[in-house]
């Protein structure tokens, strides 16, 4: 059993990784600033990883075997208004907790994205260059070659993904759900593609990559991609809420301040290859997306703040 650190544990990613990691194969401790969470079945810690000397203080308060970073400034648009912010977030503090993890022999996973890419061509491998076109994905970028210089041990993983989270408007999934189970005309662009992966998906393939101790640098998506109006289409169909309610529209039509790369599809080839299998399907997630949904987990996970 290994002792993860999550960092942004009140996030998407890191808190339902650590809801469903902990206490099971392994052990997890949350750390966040933004969201003191109650009644979540893992130890927590309140920090603002920017602060001088939190990082050698929590790791050693801590004692993790592995820091998940999911911590960063997510928000495209706002990184646009504030790209010093950005830049620390996203950029400098993951090259400063590889560095501290390598120091003390702790393995790192670091999260990036799969906006790296300006979206031309698709089904993107990890050896081709990236070419960002917001502050986001610049930062982003920044954040991973800081990472890999400063400890080329560390595994980081370019992502795409979608669940429930603690305020209910964090993925475009809950998006197309809030709006269709109300009966609400939604937007689903045709010129934007990517390869969604639900997030216990992802927490399972990311143990999975710590557990074969894999570094260096990974595309960990779904392995089909699609349009944005194709996935509300799918949202709908599996809830049974009405189609016709999703309309085909453009990415240029929807008030969006920063660029977006029209064709994010990644290959997942040397992830497949790596763990022996390949990721796990599309239909399979929303399955469990929408049995999450059925169960009561988005009004219990909206309870943890």
């Amino acid at each position: 059993m290994s002792h993860f650190m999550v960092t942004g544990a009140s996030g998407l990613l890191g808190l339902n990784f650590a809801l469903a990691v902990d206490g099971r194969k392994h052990q997890v401790t949350g750390v966040d600033n933004r969201n003191p969470l109650s009644w979540v079945n893992f130890k927590t810690r309140q920090a603002d990883l920017t602060e001088p000397g939190i990082l050698e203080r929590l790791v050693d308060e801590v004692k993790p075997d592995v820091i998940l970073h999911c911590a960063a400034m997510a928000n495209v648009d706002e990184c646009e208004k504030k790209p010093a912010d950005a830049q620390r977030v996203n950029a400098a503090l993951p090259g400063e907790i590889a560095a501290v993890a390598k120091q003390n022999g702790i393995k790192l996973v670091h999260i990036s994205t799969d906006a790296v890419f300006d979206g031309q061509k698709g089904d993107y491998s990890e050896n081709e260059e990236p070419k960002p076109l917001s502050v986001y994905a610049q930062t982003k970028r920044d954040g991973e070659l800081a990472v890999l210089e400063a400890n080329p041990n560390a595994l980081v993983a370019r992502v795409n993904f979608y669940g429930w989270s603690i305020s209910g408007t964090r993925s475009l999934a809950e998006f197309f759900v809030n709006n269709l189970s109300e009966g609400k005309d939604v937007k689903g662009f045709t010129d934007i593609h990517f390869c969604p992966m639900m997030v216990l998906d992802l927490a399972a393939t990311l143990t999975e990559a710590v557990e074969k101790d894999l570094s260096g640098l990974y595309h960990c998506v779904g392995p089909k991609g699609m349009s944005k109006y194709d996935f509300g289409v799918a949202i709908a169909r599996q809830f049974g809420f009405e189609e016709k309610l999703v309309h085909p529209a453009s990415v240029l039509d929807g008030g969006l301040k920063a660029a977006r790369s029209p064709k994010l599809t990644l290959s997942t080839r040397k992830l497949a290859e790596a763990l022996g299998h390949p990721l796990p399907e599309f239909a399979q997630g929303l399955v469990r997306f929408h049995d999450q949904y059925r169960h009561g987990f988005p009004q219990m996970i909206r309870s943890l703040a």
